[in-house]
């Protein structure tokens, strides 16, 4: 008997209980998977470059068959590997996954889900200088395959500088009474002797405080829209805010980082208005959720906005 014959008697009589024994109590399940499994996903970056990254996958199916005792998770495992060893990760990808997972599990599921989440890098230009350097972001791609239909969503996070108008207000409040008092009883003062007096460090008397913020969005792909990218959605976070997070930085690319935090300051809620704005203009989104998270310097909790596009059934805040 060859090796294949005597693995195949031996598989045939190990018991499967999943197959071979009733569920003890009855009843459909929406989800049963598994989450935290570790695979690499082959993605290009803003090069145009395709990169092998470690990702993390949540893989599901709908336990539809009342009777069934579980599912097959090993089936939605090595489906995960065979697609994704086999091609670049993109929306169609993920299609592809979902009606496999289906498949696999042909009389007991008609639904299926999966998500994928890794950090994406992108070779960012300084804003001055001519240095570039690598940024990190972290995205997700996942979809939900229910009744024949599939729905594709994208995630991408992007870290960006947030200075508090309020403070700056109060800043120039302190700015503006040390000019006073140094300069009191003075009829006129000269040109010369206020930007002397200006880059002194004792004039500026306070300065306002800022903090790291996170934007995180949460998108509904439309029918038709498989070629947008995750730089596309980061780029149109990062326009919509003007202060994203640098990553090389020389002594120019600072001063103009400090330009922009002071030309853009902002709430949260400013933060999430932009946000909004920049969202309801791309009709590549159907829907979509984005929070605002201002880490905040003054006090230990975070001050954070939500806003979703308000589409009736769609993602709550």
């Amino acid at each position: 008997m060859s090796p294949q014959d005597l693995l195949r008697a031996r598989l045939e009589g190990m018991p499967d209980i999943a197959s071979d024994t009733p569920a003890r109590l009855t009843g459909t399940l929406d989800r049963v998977g598994m989450s935290g499994i570790e695979v690499p996903v082959r993605i290009r970056d803003d090069e145009g470059s395709l990169c092998l990254l470690p990702a993390r996958a949540e893989t599901y199916v709908g336990l539809d068959d009342p009777e069934a005792r579980g599912i097959h998770m090993s089936r939605l495992f090595l489906s995960l590997q065979a697609i994704l060893g086999e091609e670049e990760l993109t929306v169609g990808t993920v299609r592809r996954l979902l009606q496999a997972f289906v498949g696999s599990h042909h009389g007991i599921s008609r639904s299926s889900a999966v998500k994928l989440s890794f950090d994406l890098p992108i070779r960012r230009t300084a804003l001055v200088s001519a240095n570039t350097a690598w940024r990190t972001y972290p995205c997700t791609l996942s979809g939900e395959l229910s009744d024949g239909r599939i729905r594709l969503r994208m995630g991408v996070q992007v870290a960006y500088s947030s200075t508090c108008p309020c403070s700056a207000a109060l800043a120039r409040q302190l700015i503006q009474e040390q000019f006073g008092k140094d300069f009191a009883g003075r009829p006129a003062v000269t040109t010369d002797e206020v930007l002397a007096w200006l880059g002194r460090e004792s004039s500026i008397m306070a300065t306002p405080h800022s903090q790291r913020s996170y934007a995180q969005l949460d998108a509904e792909l439309a029918d038709g829209a498989d070629g947008i990218g995750f730089v596309d959605l980061i780029d149109l976070l990062e326009g919509a805010l003007k202060t994203p997070v640098q990553a090389a930085v020389k002594r120019e690319d600072e001063q103009e980082f400090a330009r922009l935090n002071g030309q853009n300051l902002m709430f949260c809620e400013d933060a999430g208005r932009r946000l909004k704005h920049a969202l309801d203009r791309d009709a590549r989104l159907i829907d979509w959720r984005v929070s605002a998270t201002h880490v905040e310097s003054l006090h230990p909790h975070d001050a954070v906005a939500v806003v979703v596009k308000g589409v009736p059934g769609g993602m709550r805040p």
